[in-house]
């Protein structure tokens, strides 16, 4: 929360801090245990916290957007990110093994419907879940919306946001000789998976930094230092499923789908300055819902931190929970 100061003013919007009741590795098949947990209230309203990415794994952080005396929070690590086992693991690791995973957790859990709560990938993969069982999904909430399509790799990965940070886009694409960077995507993916940790991690941080440097509208261009370790994971993840474009069977395929969810309520919180996924895939997306709000941040970026965001998101959740009551 301290990466830009301006952010430090998100937390005067957020619940107060709370330990989870439960914990536990799950066993969901294919040599695949994944990390979950619960918190606030056992018996209040369940909502699914689906994290970004994706790699990016859970934090204590993102339990602090729900009132714990009237939400039953639940979160997980998705196949390979955070402390779910095997680390950093693409086997077996699409996703419609995560839409799986999460039926799993709902059946182990007892839970019949729940909200489903993700921003960018977290966002993606809450579109495909509610696609997949429209029964099991009493509302959606969804900040920065990603909709897995080549148009929005292509300005993420193509040259459209370095537009606006040339010299971080130049720094990207550096280490890539000119005869691959027609598909920096795929040119990163060689590397990536090259079998050379030393390699790996060193590309790892150079995409995770592209990324990072560009989520917040606070952003000065610097990203900091991260984790080697950790860098890797996010990368080689993140660059798996953008690499398999989602592994959707077409392009445009949420939008083509939207038909089957349109009843379901939803929310759409989405930053006027996104750089990393743009406000026009919120707006698509609003478009084919009626059932949706869409609720334009100004002067916000990308970030879950933001403080118009943060705002915006505890106020959703905080109304629903009065309306749910």
């Amino acid at each position: 929360m301290d990466k830009y100061p301006d952010q430090k003013r998100a937390v005067q919007y957020l619940h107060r801090p709370v330990e989870p009741f439960d914990q536990r590795m799950i066993d969901v098949g294919q040599g695949h245990r994944v990390y979950m947990e619960q918190c606030g209230n056992p018996r209040g309203i369940p909502v699914i916290v689906l994290h970004g990415g994706p790699g990016g794994g859970c934090s204590p952080a993102m339990r602090r957007y729900f009132d714990p005396d009237r939400y039953r929070v639940i979160l997980f690590d998705q196949r390979g990110c955070g402390r779910s086992r095997p680390h950093a693991s693409v086997d077996h690791n699409t996703t419609w093994h995560l839409v799986a995973d999460i039926e799993r957790i709902r059946h182990l859990l007892g839970i019949d419907r729940w909200i489903a709560f993700g921003g960018s990938w977290g966002a993606t993969l809450a579109l495909i879940y509610a696609q997949s069982h429209p029964e099991r999904v009493s509302q959606l909430v969804l900040r920065g919306v990603f909709l897995m399509t080549k148009a929005e790799l292509d300005w993420f990965y193509g040259g459209g946001a370095g537009r606006f940070w040339p010299e971080l886009w130049a720094r990207f694409v550096a280490p890539i000789p000119e005869a691959e960077r027609g598909d920096l995507i795929a040119a990163y993916n060689r590397r990536l998976f090259s079998g050379n940790l030393a390699e790996e991690m060193k590309y790892g941080r150079i995409w995770s930094d592209w990324e990072n440097a560009l989520a917040s509208i606070h952003s000065n261009g610097q990203a900091g230092e991260t984790p080697g370790d950790y860098a890797r994971s996010f990368a080689r993840l993140e660059n798996h499923y953008f690499h398999n474009r989602g592994f959707l069977e077409f392009d445009g395929q949420i939008l083509a789908n939207m038909g089957r969810i349109s009843h379901i309520p939803g929310v759409i919180v989405q930053g006027r300055y996104d750089m990393i996924c743009p406000p026009s895939s919120a707006w698509k997306l609003s478009e084919l819902w009626p059932a949706a709000q869409l609720r334009m941040v100004r002067n916000a970026g990308h970030a879950l931190s933001e403080p118009g965001i943060s705002s915006e998101l505890v106020r959703i959740m905080n109304d629903l929970a009065r309306e749910m009551a």
